[in-house]
């Protein structure tokens, strides 16, 4: 099988995971929730990956542009997962781990965007 260059960043890999991790948590989420807090949440996570999947095909400018709209959709996704767990559909463990994998997918798309502005 052919990869495209997107699929080789381990950013992208991180962020495909953690929205794999997005999905399995949503579904035991309540079913009024389904249009509400799993949708908002899915979407977010889902966001990141693809942002910076179509960033990854523009110039470096470009993909800078797409990493911020990467960014906020993480910070969208803090915020979801905090809710999550003040009603009691994530454990207190759950919310760490999420927060744990968010921080570390920030801090490489902070470093992808140094890295461009720099080049």
């Amino acid at each position: 099988m052919e990869y495209f260059n997107f699929e080789k960043l381990e950013v992208y890999n991180k962020s495909i995971l953690f929205t794999d991790l997005v999905y399995f948590k949503t579904k035991d989420f309540p079913k009024e929730e389904l249009y509400g807090l799993t949708s908002q949440l899915r979407r977010a996570a889902s966001s990141i990956a693809l942002n910076i999947a179509e960033g990854s095909g523009g110039t470096k400018k470009e993909f800078n542009r797409y990493l911020v709209i990467a960014s906020n959709s993480l910070n969208e996704c803090i915020v979801c997962i905090t809710i999550a767990e003040r009603q009691k559909y994530i454990s207190a463990e759950d919310q760490t781990q999420m927060r744990l994998n968010l921080t570390e997918i920030s801090k490489m798309i902070s470093g992808l965007k140094k890295y461009l502005l720099r080049e």
